[in-house]
């Protein structure tokens, strides 16, 4: 038995920078998780990794990532990403210094 579709967002690493990066709906990547675009279909988010996995002069590794649907946009729906979207956890410096809020 097949498993159900969760909703999924496509993250990879900026290869100059190494920052966690989102691919947007209008073909961006962006450091921000919420301006990640929420794919809820199948076909269309293997569609969205293959375009993600054809810029590899911009970024590394690219990979579906489950998510869900926030306030202000997708959420990570495990620990991992979660980390990921908050940076380095040493000291403020980087992304969590840019993104201080």
């Amino acid at each position: 038995m097949s498993r159900r579709f969760t909703p999924k967002i496509v993250t990879a690493n900026d290869l100059l920078e190494g920052d966690v990066v989102y691919l947007t709906r209008d073909d961006r990547w962006s450091l921000r998780l919420s301006e990640a675009e929420l794919i809820e279909d199948e076909p269309h988010a293997q569609k969205r990794l293959h375009f993600a996995e054809g810029q590899q002069d911009l970024v590394v590794g690219p990979y579906l990532a489950d998510a869900h649907r926030g306030p202000s946009g997708p959420e990570p729906a495990h620990f991992r990403e979660a980390f990921r979207a908050r940076g380095p956890s040493n000291y403020r410096h980087g992304k969590q210094e840019d993104l201080r809020g």
